[in-house]
């Protein structure tokens, strides 16, 4: 078979069983098992003196095991690499969280709180209605890039070893990858290499969206708030998605209770949005999905006929 109809039957699986829980309550998920690796190594290796070179070291090493995992793998076959693949992306799973926020916040305002919580870092005990929304819609953007179209992309180009590696570094880019004393210099290579993984598919996925828009005569618009975006990679995602739905997102939020002023994303656009808008972001998350599977399986097509 070849990686693209392997790709394609794992975007199937996934959408159709996303991450069961009668599973996952049994076994370690792999990015269980990726995440405790890289706590065990920041736990011994993020001490003293040259922490970017450990840092270095770190990446290094996850990177070979999740290589050499990835062949492993690989070598039991197409329905294996289907499974793995399809546990990997995070499509089914990224709807229901964000749509979840959509439901809770259209019952009321605290449950929307404690729903947005569970997939954002920043304080959300004092958010209005829109920054609830808002925080959930661009965790869309952002995850549909680095849960759903770069885990594709990098199977499609390197099969399991790729797409292994990217997890491994993405996730290592989630725990340690922060700029802040204790991990600006151990996290550093993870957070550099996660930013040149994503490159590609961030800017993919931004192109997916303004397709499916029509808002092509506002790329030039979207350049200019994806570069002054806090991350070298959302912001595309963000700043399309944002068009796509006519509303303004990022600017001010706090962490740790510190107000950080961060640009404003289609700035001049509606800010005061709710569930609806949640939901419709939902919707679209579906539509890049439909498209990355259609493209995917007319490849296949002509490369089997042709």
């Amino acid at each position: 078979m070849s990686t693209a109809l392997l790709l394609v039957c794992a975007m199937c699986l996934d959408a159709a069983l996303g991450e069961p829980d009668w599973l996952w309550s049994r076994v370690r998920h792999p990015a269980v098992v990726i995440g405790n690796a890289i706590g065990w190594l920041d736990k011994r290796l993020n001490t003293g003196s040259q922490r970017r070179l450990k840092g270095v070291f770190t990446v290094t090493l996850l990177v070979l095991a999740a290589f050499a995992a990835g062949k492993l793998l690989s070598l039991l076959g197409p329905i294996i690499e289907i499974a793995v693949c399809a546990i990997l992306l995070a499509q089914k799973s990224l709807v229901t969280h964000v749509r979840d926020v959509g439901e809770t916040l259209r019952q009321s305002l605290p449950a929307g709180r404690t729903m947005v919580a569970r997939i954002v870092s920043r304080d959300t005990t004092e958010m209005t209605e829109a920054q609830v929304a808002r925080s959930a819609i661009e965790s869309a953007a952002e995850n549909l890039s680095d849960g759903v179209i770069a885990p594709a992309f990098w199977f499609l180009i390197a099969g399991l070893p790729g797409l292994l590696i990217y997890k491994a570094v993405n996730t290592a880019d989630s725990m340690i990858g922060y700029r802040n004393e204790k991990y600006l210099e151990f996290g550093w290579a993870s957070a550099r290499l996660d930013d040149l993984l994503n490159l590609i598919p961030a800017r993919l996925t931004c192109v997916m969206i303004i397709a499916l828009s029509g808002q092509w005569s506002r790329w030039a618009e979207m350049v200019v708030d994806a570069r002054r975006h806090i991350s070298p990679n959302a912001g595309w995602p963000e700043a399309a998605m944002a068009r796509a739905l006519g509303i303004a997102l990022a600017g001010p939020r706090s962490y740790d209770g510190q107000i950080r002023d961060l640009a404003w994303v289609n700035g001049d656009a509606r800010r005061e949005i709710g569930a609806y808008e949640v939901f419709r972001a939902c919707t679209m998350l579906w539509k890049v999905w439909g498209l990355a599977l259609g493209v995917l399986s007319v490849w296949v097509v002509v490369n089997f006929f042709f």
